[in-house]
């Protein structure tokens, strides 16, 4: 039998590299997206190449272009002619005070966030089977001034993934809404603000890539998702 497939966006590091090895784990062809983080994405590709019997490819693109969007498409489906999941997992944060944040940088993290998944999801409607959308509890409860077009674009992102569930029904497209999560950015952050900031949202811990990576692996092999959900990361973690 051949392997089922999934593109992974955004997947050279962080979540996106757990769910491309948690799916290569379980047989799994996985298709790594990347735009810079090029050294990043060859270590997992030789990684997934040297630990794990399934096929692996990589696409550089820039998902704020849609014409490399397109390239991406036209290259995936020459090779696998159809996929089966794609995880739309690409985002971009720039935090910064309201009187600080320009209209360029609030645009730029709308394209990265909401319109990519929505020209990706388009453009390979014909040819997958299930995309998950990865989203906030900012869209919804843990919002910060600092956020404000990070926010605001996973709050669209959910509504896209909504009416694209009606625009396309033939595919199955939810959004998984992720606390914080223990990633390389977060790592980064001034521990001081990341404390205050679980305290205020009422995380008592920081969420591991790989527990996001088989959680998303259990969503899609178990068919328990309906789509146009919009599941909250705390009604499926126990």
């Amino acid at each position: 039998m051949e392997n089922k497939v999934i593109l992974v966006t955004g997947a050279a590091k962080g979540i996106g590299a757990e769910i491309v090895k948690t799916f290569a784990q379980n047989k799994y062809d996985v298709i790594i997206n990347y735009n810079k983080s090029e050294e990043n994405a060859f270590k997992l590709e030789k990684l997934i190449k040297n630990n794990y019997n399934v096929g692996v490819m990589l696409v550089k693109a820039d998902l704020t272009n849609e014409s490399e969007i397109v390239d991406m498409y036209n290259k995936v489906i020459k090779k696998y002619k159809k996929i089966d999941i794609i995880v739309n997992n690409a985002a971009l944060a720039i935090d910064n005070y309201l009187i600080d944040k320009t209209k360029e940088e609030f645009m730029k993290v709308l394209d990265t966030n909401v319109v990519a998944p929505f020209l990706i999801t388009k453009i390979f409607r014909n040819d997958v089977k299930t995309v998950i959308n990865i989203s906030s509890t900012d869209a919804v409860d843990t919002y910060n001034e600092l956020s404000i077009d990070y926010c605001a674009s996973k709050s669209a992102l959910n509504s896209v993934t909504k009416t694209l569930s009606l625009a396309i029904p033939n595919i199955t497209i939810v959004s998984l809404m992720l606390p914080w999560v223990n990633t390389e950015a977060i790592r980064e952050m001034d521990p001081v603000y990341l404390e205050s900031e679980l305290k205020r949202t009422g995380q008592k811990r920081l969420i591991e890539p790989n527990e996001v990576a088989e959680k998303i692996y259990d969503l899609v092999t178990k068919n328990n998702i309906k789509t146009g959900a919009i599941i909250n990361w705390s009604e499926i973690y126990e």
